[in-house]
């Protein structure tokens, strides 16, 4: 960082100041001093050049109000920034809470306990409570609002500073001896702090300040310091939490004042004196350090004493308070940033994450790419690429380290491009304190050696490649050198990191390196060359300061170097020879030993220019020929590129107020003087004068302006001689093509075309009539809009091939952007059929796409493409006509089967002769069985027609449920759907009989051809025979028990005497049991007496069931006798004429009329009264209509 001195404002009366504080979020800065003045300030930059931002604006009051209310000094200010509330307190003890209304500053409350002198006041990070301490120990917390949370009184001690934690759970209070005390937000003593710092420090301290980050902005790293205790003997600690047990230690070796962190706690900014040695005076300085203690700058400040330091809400200035004056500097911060390709690259941290979020925002097309990165260190760029150094992580696998040599690698360089993709990465041991890099080499130094990387782009190859080539460490393409070491360039051992960590008394300060010459400073003065790609140690340099930052020209002949102060000089590397080079004399370039600029924090050479560079100073940017200045320019950007005679600069500081948008505003391009002289003679004066100056300052810049220029006035032998010049060869060819040209306005509209004035150039060809001429413009440029307007809007026919390219380019422009709709319409014109395809699918119109298969011709090599559209929707039928429009059956029977369509396979398959689909069905089914899945084996035969195989599953389903014990309706639905499998099966065997033996036989035939061969096929006779015995079974004992519970007792009985018949299906024990049950409460005991025997006889029951049935008939005979008190003849099963009669599902009573009904499915019996008020079957439950 950079830090100078950049305005001073008085405060009336001479009266001197006690204390500033600047508020973060609206930036007014509050001054108490002596006599009870306060004062709200506010600095507003008031511009209305878009180009003039952040600091290089003027900037001037907008507001300066005096408050009135403190009589004596005012001792304490602080900001309550949430809630815009200023709080201030005087040597009486008197607290003021000052409120902003309509512009200005009221009184809101006041409070004063005219015991003791308020020593310190502290809002909590949220706003809602202050923290108020006076000298005699008293502690009072207050709210927003003014009401007391708590107060307390520590006896006997005496307070002087107060600091919340950033989650306000804790309280520090320091004590006016020097001791920190820790409490909780209720005042409870938790601990004394151990202040380390102050080991082996005899005498009285104070504390100087307390001030503890809370983190709004997100911290530097992981882990950061991040509260910082200061004394005025200038020793300090700065720690991760209230009792860190290694806290960072710095002695300032100053009389400290005050400290503050900055907006984002990278910074430490320590305001005091600093005794100078040789006079008796003191120097009035502010000290900057990072969390870790590193030093990073000093900035001296004129005046007697300085009270307070406040940083601004953004951490681009600070204000001071000395004697009677408030003092302002400037911040020019080390952002983390580069530039490469068109491509600012910058990080920045957020409060919720604890990477730093990497932005590679490309300025050309204004896109952003966001890499999230670990303890990043640094960012270098140069050309295309850049790398990013950050620390290694624990969890990264370390493929490049030195597994052999035991270390594990500390730190990484990843190689990206322009959007942030990494191409390469090398693990080092040494820490990347300053890192360069130029087209082929990236170097990387720490305090004591530096590292050489030869980094490699692989322009073809795949990612596995690069792999390959990263991972194999080449001899010579990584090197380390110590410091100390005098390479000769030829030695190339093995990469070591040994040697590197042996201690230097001079350390590296800066690196800078072009293709051919490597720079180290060191901190003593001493500057090392060496040559790349071999290094060797050329020259050493002695400077009598030292170095911070180094740059070298782009011929590697001069080397510029601003010193830690801001001083910019200059070194002569190459002995620059007084003619033949064409640069002049010695004298002529200026003598760059006595060259000196001061408060420089920035410079860039011109990459085409070895005698012209930029830079800043303050807020001031001046371009220099050799060494000698234009007039300055202000601006506050960083430069980021110097070539063609123009600068960009991008205003890094805008960027980073809200680093998630960048805006095109930020990127400034400057041109310098030559450029602007040029461009104003060839608009005022003339080509042939331009032409001269140019010649005297030549540059492929003005040269292609010239060019450009004699192009529009058609002046070709000039245009020709300044591209050569350039050496641009297509606008040479260009200048050729043009003088071929006959007509003037053809030219013209050429030339037209050349500066991208496509609209000028299309009306000049139309106005020549040569409307193929603005054709051909349009498809060059990709504007088929404009194309399909002039090819419709011409007289006469178009060109049939250009229309259809038109309308199938619109329709790519439309599908690219996802707009299928639009796209269909041209698509249609353009008679693109795969496109077309594409997007009825996309659009999820598969009609559309059914009817486009069915317009295409046979074969046609789109028509497999939608039947796999099809088959990813589930669409059967449509895909196997896709699939057989194109002759592809095996295709159609595996999408068949792919969609468990297996009954349109096993036909396909059929048709097509295919033998392997019954193995294949065979297979699934079996792999359905075995994962127990029975059901779906069964659905898939069905679905296959194979009724029988299904049936018979269905069958042993079935018996295994009612084995179970299962609800009777559910084994009889399971039984049902067997045996209507089985009259699937009948009704196929039928129709195969029929198609088989069409034409030939009476019906008769062909039904008893059926049925042999059914008799031939089916093993399994009892099954396709008596299918519906175990519906029936289960119908008949569900109707029995209905019958009962209704009440019907007769009915009852008669069901369950049916139930006899199926003691195959039913075990023995239910239905005789039931039909105990029914004739017992029917009264006909005689049938009652029988069941029970039976029941006795079974060899199923256990002695003690059967013992029970005993007691229980024994029970019911004693008191009734055995015989039926109805009517007979019951039990016995009537026979009509023809054998056994059929019985009525609906009641269970047995048909005995001549006319009844019969159900068209299951072939069951109903009596004709009682099936009227049924709609289903009772039995297969199939619809009567």
């Amino acid at each position: 960082m950079f830090i100078y001195l950049s305005k001073k404002i008085a405060i009336p009366n001479n009266i001197r100041l006690k204390c500033v504080s600047w508020n973060k979020d609206q930036g007014f800065i509050a001054c108490g001093g002596d006599e009870g003045l306060l004062k709200v300030l506010k600095l507003e930059t008031q511009t209305d050049d878009a180009k003039l931002k952040g600091l290089a604006a003027p900037s001037n009051l907008s507001m300066n109000q005096t408050l009135e209310g403190h009589s004596g000094a005012v001792q304490v200010v602080t900001w309550n920034e949430q809630y815009q509330k200023l709080t201030t307190s005087d040597q009486n003890g008197l607290i003021i809470v000052w409120m902003l209304y309509k512009g200005c500053w009221y009184e809101e409350m006041i409070n004063n306990r005219n015991k003791s002198v308020v020593r310190s006041m502290s809002w909590n990070a949220d706003g809602q409570k202050i923290c108020i301490v006076y000298e005699d120990g008293a502690v009072i917390v207050g709210s927003v609002d003014g009401n007391r949370i708590w107060g307390k009184e520590l006896k006997g001690i005496q307070l002087a500073h107060v600091a919340w934690s950033p989650d306000s759970k804790i309280l520090l209070f320091g004590m006016a001896n020097g001791e920190i005390h820790i409490y909780d937000n209720q005042g409870n003593f938790i601990m004394k702090m151990t202040v380390s710092c102050l080991h082996n420090v005899t005498g009285a301290i104070s504390i100087a300040g307390i001030h503890w980050y809370a983190g709004s902005e997100g911290y530097v790293e992981q882990d950061c310091p991040c509260l910082a205790i200061c004394f005025d003997n200038g020793r300090c600690q700065v720690m991760r939490y209230e009792n860190d047990e290694s806290p960072v230690f710095i002695d300032t070796l100053m009389n400290v004042a005050s400290i503050q962190w900055n907006q984002c706690g990278s910074v430490l900014a320590v305001a005091g004196s600093l005794r100078a040695m040789a006079m008796e005076k003191e120097v009035n300085v502010v000290q900057f350090y990072t969390p870790f203690g590193e030093h990073l700058r000093t900035l001296k400040v004129p005046g007697k004493q300085m009270t307070e330091v406040a940083w601004e809400g953004g951490g681009l200035r600070i204000g001071l308070a000395v004697d009677s004056y408030i003092y302002f500097a400037n911040i020019r911060p080390d952002y983390k940033w580069g530039y490469c390709s068109n491509t600012v690259v910058y990080a920045y941290t957020k409060p919720d994450r604890l990477e730093y979020c990497v932005v590679f925002w490309d300025t050309k097309n204004n896109e952003k790419f966001v890499k999230y990165v670990k303890s990043l260190m640094s960012i270098t760029t140069s050309g295309d690429f850049c790398i990013l150094a950050t620390k290694a992580d624990d969890t990264h696998p370390q493929e490049d380290a030195d597994v052999e040599s035991g270390n594990n690698a500390m730190y990484v360089l990843v190689l990206c491009n322009s959007i942030g993709t990494p191409l390469d990465s090398k693990y080092i041991d040494i820490d990347p304190l300053f890192v360069t890099m130029t087209k082929t080499h990236v170097i990387a130094a720490s305090k004591e050696a530096f590292y050489i990387w030869q980094y490699r782009v692989a322009k073809k190859l795949t990612a596995m490649e690069i792999n390959q080539v990263s991972r194999t460490r080449k001899e010579g393409r990584e090197r380390v050198y110590h410091i100390d070491d005098s390479p000769s360039g030829t030695t190339e051992g093995p990469l070591d990191f040994a040697k590197a960590f042996t201690a230097t008394r001079d350390p590296i300060c800066c690196i800078t390196a072009t293709d051919k010459t490597l720079i180290v400073g060191r901190e003593s003065g001493t500057i090392h060359k060496y040559s790349l790609p071999n290094v060797a140690l050329v020259q050493k340099y002695s400077l009598n300061y030292r170095a911070y930052q180094l740059s070298l020209n782009c011929t590697s002949s001069r080397l510029a170097i601003i010193d830690i102060s801001g001083v910019l000089t200059f070194l002569d590397l190459a002995v620059r020879s007084s003619s033949g080079d064409g640069s002049g004399s010695q004298a002529g370039t200026g003598d760059p030993s006595k060259f000196e600029r001061k408060d420089v924090w920035d410079m860039q050479w011109a990459n085409d220019n070895p005698d012209l560079f930029a830079m800043m100073e303050k807020t001031r940017m001046y371009v220099f020929r050799n060494l000698d200045p234009e007039e300055p320019i202000q601006t506050s950007g960083y430069i980021c590129n110097f070539e063609d005679l123009e600068i960009k600069s991008v205003l890094l500081d805008e960027i980073m107020k809200d680093p998630e948008r960048p805006n095109k505003d930020y990127l400034i391009n400057f041109e310098i003087r030559s450029l602007r002289d040029s461009r104003s003679l060839i608009e005022k004066v003339g080509i042939e004068d331009a032409s001269q100056f140019i010649e005297d300052n030549p540059h492929p810049r003005l040269w292609r302006l010239l060019a450009e220029a004699a192009l529009q006035k058609l002046d070709l032998k000039t245009a020709e001689q300044a591209f050569v010049r350039c050496k641009d060869y297509q606008g040479i060819e260009f200048v050729k093509s043009l003088g071929n040209l006959q007509s003037e306005a053809m030219k013209q509209a050429e030339v037209a075309a050349y500066f991208s004035r496509f609209e000028e150039a299309e009306r000049m060809y139309l106005d020549m009539d040569r409307r193929d001429l603005a054709i051909s413009l349009r498809i060059k440029l990709g504007d088929w809009f404009r194309v399909l307007q002039l090819l419709k809007t011409g007289s006469g026919d178009c060109d049939d091939a250009v229309l259809e390219q038109a309308y199938n380019a619109i329709g790519d422009y439309f599908a690219d952007r996802q707009k299928w709709v639009n796209a269909v319409q041209y698509y249609l014109q353009g008679r693109n059929q795969e496109r077309l395809a594409e997007c009825y699918y996309m659009l999820e119109d598969y009609d559309g796409l059914e009817r486009l298969a069915s317009s295409l011709p046979e074969n046609h090599k789109l028509l497999p493409d939608i039947g796999q559209m099809f088959v990813t929707v589930g669409m059967c039928e449509q895909t196997v006509n896709a699939y057989l429009k194109c002759n592809q059956p095996k295709a159609a029977v595996d999408a068949c089967v792919h969609l468990n369509q297996w009954n349109k396979a096993v036909e396909l398959a059929k048709n097509h002769n295919m033998k392997e689909i019954k193995s294949l069905l065979a297979k699934y089914a079996s792999h359905l069985l075995e994962k127990n899945k029975p059901l779906e084996a069964v659905e898939l035969y069905r679905k296959a027609h194979h009724f029988l195989d299904a049936a018979k599953l269905m069958f042993k389903i079935a018996d295994e449920e009612a084995k179970k014990g299962t609800r009777p309706l559910r084994v009889k639905k399971l039984y049902v759907l067997a045996a209507l499998l089985v009259e699937n099966y009948h009704s196929q065997v039928k129709t195969s009989q029929q198609n088989k033996a069409k034409g030939k036989t009476s019906e008769a035939t062909s039904a008893l051809a059926g049925l042999l061969e059914e008799d031939a096929t089916s093993s399994d006779n009892r099954m396709v025979d008596s299918a519906w015995r175990g519906a029936e079974a289960y119908h008949f004992f569900l109707l029995a028990q209905r019958q009962l519970y209704e009440g019907y007792m007769v009915k009852a009985m008669k069901t369950a005497l049916h139930l006899r018949d199926y003691e195959d299906i039913i075990p023995a024990v239910e239905i005789y049991s039931l039909l105990a049950i029914c004739s017992s409460a029917n009264r006909a005991f005689s049938t009652c007496s029988r069941a029970f025997i039976k029941l006795e006889s079974l060899e199923s029951l256990s002695p003690e069931q059967r013992q029970l049935y005993e007691d229980l008939a024994l029970e019911i005979f004693t008191k009734h006798s055995t015989k039926n008190s109805h009517m007979s003849g019951l039990d016995s099963t009537p026979e009509g004429p023809e054998g056994k009669l059929p019985t009525c599902i609906v009641t269970g009573w047995t048909i005995s009329e001549y006319q009844f009904w019969m159900c068209s499915v299951c072939k069951h019996c109903a009596l004709e009264n009682e099936i009227g008020s049924h709609n289903f079957c009772p039995l297969c439950h199939s619809s009567l209509a």
